[in-house]
């Protein structure tokens, strides 16, 4: 199998610090490129993370005819509108989450993901793939810790600032958006199973 060739939309914490360096470990991932809406910044964090490519903006990403696949850590409001310009352009798409704001966006995208059938489109919820979770959904589907009844999950961490853009309910900030769709989604992962 050969590696998948991956370019970045953003120049956010979480790509920089924790999803680029995992996809580097990554048997078929290939970090090729990033974007920033400043060039300067995606020269910055192309050398800091042995990237080889870095791009002023992010349609210039999107034009590279080398990059097989996008990753999308925009601020939320851009998950979407983004993610439709990727699969446009040809791309496969992993969008942070939430992938969209309301169930309108989301059918948007879904519409669009329609018309790329060979195209994946994915919501960046690392859990669903972690051996233990794996574990524990098979677990529950053999009945292992009998008929499932409740979930209760609880994920939280301390940001009080206004000015965060996980804070501006405007642009898809709040609580619920940026860490309580993990509650949401596991709840709905092992019900659907």
């Amino acid at each position: 199998m050969k590696k998948i060739r991956w370019g970045v939309l953003s120049t956010a914490n979480i790509g920089l610090e924790k999803v680029i360096p995992a996809m580097q470990q990554g048997e078929y991932c290939e970090m090729a490129a990033i974007a920033s809406q400043s060039l300067e910044k995606a020269q910055a964090a192309a050398a800091q993370l042995g990237i080889p490519k870095a791009y002023g903006s992010y349609d210039e990403l999107l034009a590279d005819a080398e990059i097989d696949a996008v990753y999308i850590p925009l601020p939320n409001h851009l998950h979407v509108p983004w993610a439709i310009k990727a699969l446009k352009a040809g791309k496969h798409v992993l969008c942070e989450k939430p992938i969209g704001l309301t169930t309108a966006e989301a059918e948007e995208l879904l519409v669009e993901a329609r018309k790329h059938p060979e195209l994946k489109v994915m919501e960046a919820f690392m859990y669903r793939h972690h051996p233990q979770w794996q574990r524990a959904q098979q677990l529950v589907n053999e009945g292992k810790i009998g008929a499932l009844q409740t979930i209760h999950s609880f994920f939280s961490y301390y940001n009080a600032d206004p000015e965060n853009i996980r804070n501006m309910a405007q642009i898809g900030g709040g609580g619920l958006m940026d860490i309580g769709c993990y509650c949401i989604s596991l709840a709905r992962f092992h019900l659907r199973q």
